[in-house]
């Protein structure tokens, strides 16, 4: 009998790749839309085959094209009488982009409450050079602690 070799730790995961490498300008566009609460404007970097792909507190979720991630954002944080994006950057792993922001926001459906939220983004450009593939870790919303 021969030995069966071990199979390496992702022979079952995908490999993606971008047609050119990481795009930043995209990446940086998504985020200054998102920090100037413009939804529109954020919905205008993604691709019209764009999805988004959510491990979100209260579990996995999808959304397709740029209509239903816009009103998902939308939806996480449009109507706040407060929001910032305290945190942000834009990088790459391999030839996938990066992007995380951290929001504190008060408002809305928080009432008085100052609450924060940090998302985590792996995201593959299309053709067309906007976003058409997201992939999305949320920490979801926690009340800010300033004693920390």
């Amino acid at each position: 009998m021969w030995p069966v070799a071990p199979r390496p730790y992702n022979w079952r995961m995908a490999t993606t790749t971008s047609p050119s490498g990481p795009q930043f300008a995209v990446a940086g566009s998504f985020l200054e839309a998102l920090a100037a609460h413009d939804f529109d404007r954020l919905a205008a970097a993604l691709d019209d085959a764009a999805s988004l792909s959510a491990l979100l507190p209260r579990g996995f979720r999808e959304w397709h094209g740029p209509g239903e991630i816009r009103a998902v954002f939308e939806l996480w944080f449009g109507g706040l009488s407060e929001f910032e994006v305290v945190d942000a950057s834009v990088g790459q792993v391999g030839s996938r982009l990066q992007l995380r922001w951290r929001v504190q926001v008060r408002g809305g459906r928080f009432g008085d409450d100052a609450m924060v939220v940090e998302q985590h983004v792996y995201a593959d450009a299309a053709p067309s050079g906007r976003i058409q593939r997201m992939s999305l870790l949320c920490s979801g919303f926690c009340k800010l602690h300033l004693d920390v």
